[in-house]
């Protein structure tokens, strides 16, 4: 059986179960990541990989460019939760570089250093997400809405993970819904599926029809591979983890991976492009965000 299987698939599939066990204790690459979710993602890659991955229709650069010009127009606004993570720092500051929104709102625990002159038009929105419903205003006015929240079961536990992945999610989406949000982007990952056994897979699954669920008049949802990012703490694991990835990406570019600064970049480009014939719900795999997230 082995024989028939394409040596970049092999190479996407062994390479990074090597990466497993020279890491020892593995914590992810990305918050939540943990041996179950690895695990589960190098199945669900396996499966998929036999089969090409359904695209997306890419724009071209220079539809992309008029597609932001009238957006500009707009004069949108957006939130942000989950700003401190390495996708939303990514998304912010992609955000700003564009200028595609009169006002920014980041929404989180915790307020974030923002002194430079570059986030003038950012304001933020401290709340208490067991609380949520005290900060419903927080939500208040904002056509975009952008979800980076995650954590790590090693971080919260099983259960802290499950209220923040898909609990705090779902709550903030409700709120975003009934303050006017129409369009809401969420990052989930790769394989998310409601009913897998692996927890991390079937909490971000369960986050995503809960979202959709809410009924936004549009509904745009990332499915990246294992996120790359060069973090401020060192992680001997993690930097094990990135140079073997990194070796499955001259093989495979999108099978595995993809750094966050794409991700951010797709989720920016998709926003500003109108959905095909209307749909309400999209779904965008690791290799429809490269491709969209590829255009500068």
């Amino acid at each position: 059986m082995l024989r028939n299987v394409p040596f970049q698939i092999l190479a996407g599939v062994l390479i990074p179960l090597c990466a497993l066990y020279i890491s020892g204790l593995y914590k992810g690459v990305t918050p939540g990541f943990s041996h179950s979710a690895l695990l589960g993602q190098l199945n669900i890659f396996f499966a998929q990989s036999l089969s090409p991955e359904s695209g997306m229709a890419v724009p071209t650069p220079e539809e992309l460019k008029t597609a932001r010009e009238s957006f500009q127009g707009k004069n949108a606004t957006c939130f942000i939760l989950g700003a401190s993570g390495e996708t939303g720092k990514e998304l912010l500051a992609e955000i700003l570089r564009q200028k595609l929104f009169s006002r920014v709102t980041l929404i989180g625990r915790r307020a974030l250093d923002l002194k430079e002159p570059l986030y003038a038009n950012v304001s933020q929105e401290i709340v208490d997400f067991e609380k949520l419903d005290e900060s419903a205003a927080a939500f208040q006015g904002h056509d975009v809405g952008f979800c980076c929240l995650g954590t790590t079961r090693a971080k919260a536990g099983a259960d802290g993970f499950v209220r923040v992945d898909r609990d705090y999610v779902e709550h903030s989406a409700k709120l975003a819904k009934a303050g006017g949000c129409r369009h809401f982007v969420l990052q989930s990952t790769k394989g998310a599926d409601s009913s897998s056994s692996f927890l991390y897979l079937r909490v971000k699954g369960e986050a995503e029809a809960r979202v959709q669920a809410v009924g936004f008049d549009r509904c745009s949802i990332f499915r990246p591979a294992v996120l790359l990012c060069d973090r401020r703490e060192f992680r001997p694991a993690e930097w094990i983890s990135r140079k073997i990835l990194g070796v499955v990406a001259l093989v495979s570019p999108t099978a595995m991976s993809v750094p966050t600064v794409t991700v951010a970049r797709a989720m920016v480009n998709n926003v500003v492009m109108p959905a095909k014939d209307g749909q309400k719900v999209e779904v965008l795999e690791n290799a429809a965000i490269h491709a969209l997230g590829g255009i500068k």
